[in-house]
């Protein structure tokens, strides 16, 4: 727990520092301009999906969601998770073992100056979703930590 908890505080600090627009270019099979994008998304929304920056840990009601279903992207509405993969981490924001197939992409993230992290995003739309971590449970081993304002939820239908 005492490196969840020091991955924690690296992020809210990580979450003061400027982020960087990596999403905006039309390599994407959904684009927006910037300000369809603000047009459709909350600042907040905007600010993590957009500027990759960060929620704040224990705010998303997708935290607590238990439901099967499956996790979609807020800017595109791509299937991005099946929560029969979603875990508690004890981290405050949504975690899977594992995502759909083809569903994200990842990519190298230095924004900290100490720690060297695997951003993912939406591989439909380029929407940031969080970062991998290499402590989840099995079968990965991988915890894909995301923000919850990245995400809508469908739940399954009985």
């Amino acid at each position: 727990m005492l490196r969840r908890n020091f991955i924690a505080s690296a992020a809210a600090i990580a979450m003061t520092r400027p982020g960087f627009a990596a999403t905006t270019d039309d390599s994407f099979e959904v684009t927006r301009t910037e300000a369809e994008w603000r047009a459709m998304l909350t600042d907040t929304e905007f600010a993590v999906m957009r500027e990759e920056e960060t929620e704040r840990a224990f705010t998303s009601p997708l935290n607590d969601e238990t439901r099967p279903g499956v996790f979609h992207c807020k800017g595109c509405d791509q299937a991005l998770y099946d929560a029969s993969t979603k875990f508690k981490s004890g981290t405050g924001w949504p975690s899977f073992y594992d995502n759909l197939p083809g569903a994200i992409g990842t990519k190298e993230d230095r924004k900290l100056l100490f720690y060297v992290r695997t951003e993912c995003h939406c591989s439909r739309c380029g929407s940031h979703l969080g970062h991998i971590f290499d402590d989840g449970p099995e079968p990965t081993g991988k915890r894909h930590c995301l923000n919850g304002v990245s995400l809508t939820f469908t739940p399954e239908m009985a």
